[in-house]
């Protein structure tokens, strides 16, 4: 039987900056992971340049029952924390985005960074090792696996979602939540692109590819960001971003000319002044100023504008300027985990300290990143909470 201190399951990000934290605190850690590469997910992240963090993190950028969860660990590590760290390896960054950060180079040198703190830290890291049986015992846990039995005195999980499964996810994470009786919130794709009916599927097929700014809205969120036509939907950070909002039988509200005017917005006095200024125009050639000039035919065939402005009336500019803010598109569904950046719901945090990251009426039994139910938005804020609670469980495990 081998003892260590610290037992964590699952060599992701969190997983493996949590046992740096622990080890670094004199204890002896072990990481176990199925998967016969560490950090999958971290590699393949920010299209292989690993959006690390994203330097406006903060409570209001996460979904969760209990959004005052996040509160504790965000604030006591934060993303300029983070970003020390990579500093200190040598690592370069570049800002995409306002406050997204990438390797400059690519996501392996992240993953190589935190296995380096790992070896520092003398924490061991074991690939292809898969979890047969976990118990309590006195003082700890019994964790009996491939490579033969573990005790440990904290366990602590960090398997991850179910997102993107054939990178080893799985609901190991949550089995384990309640086999020790804590509850789990019903989980779903989060991050994800949309799928859609046959009818709107078909018409718009034809320009996958095609990117345009837009604002959507579906229930009480709102994002102003790119969307991208696919050979099989909508995704686009707007459309990654609004899905994890979205429940099956909602509509999305797509505001097309967002960005029209010069940001400044739209009416329908746009359209009158077209009508006046240019009656033998069409309305296509004004679109296809702000939109693709695919996508500004697609609109005209299928709202049927292919007239000259001289034959629209006021209600039909009225008709027109409302499909243009409020294009109405019901998705059939999502791609599902198959594709989820993320997983939304999780282990229930009201039954885990937002101190310690412990669970509350188990001692020794720590749940860290995304297994909990704490989702973050696009743009490196799920990466800054699997270091916030990675550091915050590392200091107590």
């Amino acid at each position: 039987m081998n003892d260590v201190d610290v037992l964590v399951i699952g060599a992701g990000a969190a997983g493996l900056m949590c046992a740096s934290v622990a080890a670094y605190r004199g204890r002896r850690v072990r990481v176990l992971d199925h998967a016969n590469m560490a950090g999958k997910k971290i590699l393949m992240s920010g299209g292989g340049r690993c959006n690390f963090t994203n330097l406006n993190t903060a409570p209001a950028n996460f979904i969760s029952v209990n959004p005052h969860f996040c509160i504790s660990a965000l604030k006591r590590y934060t993303p300029q924390h983070f970003v020390e760290l990579v500093e200190r390896h040598g690592i370069d960054w570049v800002e995409k985005a306002p406050g997204q950060l990438f390797c400059a180079d690519s996501s392996r040198d992240i993953l190589d960074m935190l296995l380096r703190e790992c070896e520092w830290s003398q924490a061991q890291v074991s690939l292809k090792v898969s979890i047969e049986q976990v118990e309590a015992v006195q003082g700890g846990y019994r964790v009996r696996t491939s490579d033969g039995v573990i005790r440990c005195e904290s366990l602590v999980i960090a398997s991850g979602g179910l997102s993107i499964p054939t990178l080893g996810a799985s609901g190991f994470g949550y089995d384990i939540a309640r086999q020790f009786g804590l509850p789990v919130l019903p989980t779903r794709a989060g991050l994800v692109p949309f799928t859609l009916q046959p009818a709107q599927k078909e018409k718009l097929a034809p320009l996958s590819g095609l990117s345009t700014q837009v604002r959507v809205h579906c229930r009480d969120a709102e994002f102003a960001e790119p969307m991208l036509i696919t050979h099989r939907g909508l995704s686009g950070p707007s459309m990654l971003q609004i899905s994890s909002y979205w429940q099956p039988g909602d509509e999305l509200d797509i505001d097309l000319v967002a960005s029209a005017e010069g940001g400044k917005g739209f009416d329908i006095s746009v359209l009158q002044q077209l009508r006046a200024a240019s009656p033998n125009a069409r309305p296509e050639s004004w679109l296809s100023s702000m939109l693709p000039k695919r996508l500004a035919q697609t609109l005209c065939e299928w709202f049927d504008w292919q007239q000259s402005w001289q034959y629209f009336d006021n209600a039909r500019l009225e008709s027109m300027a409302d499909q243009l803010q409020h294009w109405r598109i019901k998705p059939s569904g999502t791609e599902g985990y198959r594709t989820a950046e993320v997983t939304l719901g999780g282990v229930d945090t009201q039954a885990v300290s937002s101190k310690s990251f412990m669970a509350k009426d188990q001692p020794g039994l720590f749940f860290i990143g995304e297994v909990l139910d704490v989702t973050g938005h696009l743009g490196g804020h799920n990466f800054q909470w699997a270091w916030a609670s990675a550091q915050a469980a590392g200091q107590f495990a």
